[in-house]
């Protein structure tokens, strides 16, 4: 009976391989993003003995817009299944003087150590948080010639790093993470007969891992890509739209994994980071059309 379902699951599935439509597309977009808060914090447990809580935007430098990318690329299938690759690049780089002592990854609650910047150290600061993402919806309003709205999922791989240098080489601390993010996806959009397309891409996930994936220590996550578009069709395929993002995430666990041989591996096990940003850009998109 088992293998009589299995046979007939992957019969299923198969079907629409030999007959099918394929629509790719793929889309470019440059802009700018802000920083609205972002805070960092690293060190032994959240009870004692940790460091600052260290404020990226009014500490370290934040305050300004950044250059913003993003690409993707995809295909819808059969009129409703909708696959895309997303990249989306993120680097900010600040140069700082301290105004006051900043510690970072603190072991003891004990006297400074090495990883204490004093008040008046001229610092460069380093926050890298890229992504890469495979999403897929599948649109329940299928047959509308004018609206989708496709629901499904996204498997993100977040690629972290985070560095204090201070410019005299008094200190140097560098925290570096690579991890799955999984998270449920919704995509809509409506067009105009006369060529305008309005959409809202949301991509969102909030996850315990004591409960997600079977950790048994404290953890917790989200992360939150929301969208609003605007695009207008000019023919051959090609669009062109502007776009407006709110993009954030949260962490906050104690981390009970060794990894002695890594050194780029933060030894520290409490570690809570907190980014909140929103971007403006325009792009251009082109699809195969139906």
């Amino acid at each position: 009976m088992k293998k009589t379902i299995a046979t007939l699951f992957v019969v299923l599935f198969a079907i629409p391989l030999f007959a099918f439509t394929f629509e790719p597309f793929v889309e470019t977009e440059q802009g700018t993003i802000g920083i609205l808060s972002h805070t960092y914090q690293n060190g032994k447990a959240p009870d004692g003995g940790t460091s600052d809580v260290f404020d990226f935007k009014n500490q370290g430098g934040q305050d300004l817009l950044y250059p913003f990318q993003r690409y993707a690329v995809g295909a819808t299938i059969n009129g409703a299944h909708r696959i895309w690759f997303t990249y989306q690049p993120l680097l900010l780089q600040t140069n700082v003087t301290f105004q006051e002592n900043v510690t970072v990854g603190k072991e003891e609650d004990t006297a400074d150590t090495e990883l204490t910047f004093v008040a008046g150290t001229p610092m460069e600061l380093t926050y890298s948080f890229p992504f890469y993402r495979v999403s897929y919806t599948y649109d329940v309003l299928r047959g509308r010639d004018d609206a989708v709205l496709g629901l499904g999922v996204v498997m993100q791989i977040r690629n972290a790093s985070i560095k204090f240098e201070a410019l005299d080489g008094s200190g140097l601390y560098v925290s570096q993470n690579l991890g799955i993010v999984p998270a449920l996806q919704l995509y809509s959009e409506y067009s105009f007969p006369f060529g305008l397309t309005l959409s809202a891409d949301v991509a969102g996930s909030y996850a315990s891992s004591a409960l997600f994936n079977g950790a048994d220590f404290d953890f917790e996550g989200s992360i939150l890509d929301a969208s609003l578009r605007a695009s207008y069709y000019i023919g051959d395929g090609f669009s062109l739209f502007g776009n407006a993002r709110f993009f954030g995430g949260t962490s906050k666990g104690v981390s009970q994994y060794d990894d002695d041989e890594r050194w780029s591996v933060s030894s520290y096990e409490f570690t809570e980071n907190n980014i909140s940003s929103l971007t403006a850009s325009v792009g251009v998109k082109w699809e195969q059309q139906k």
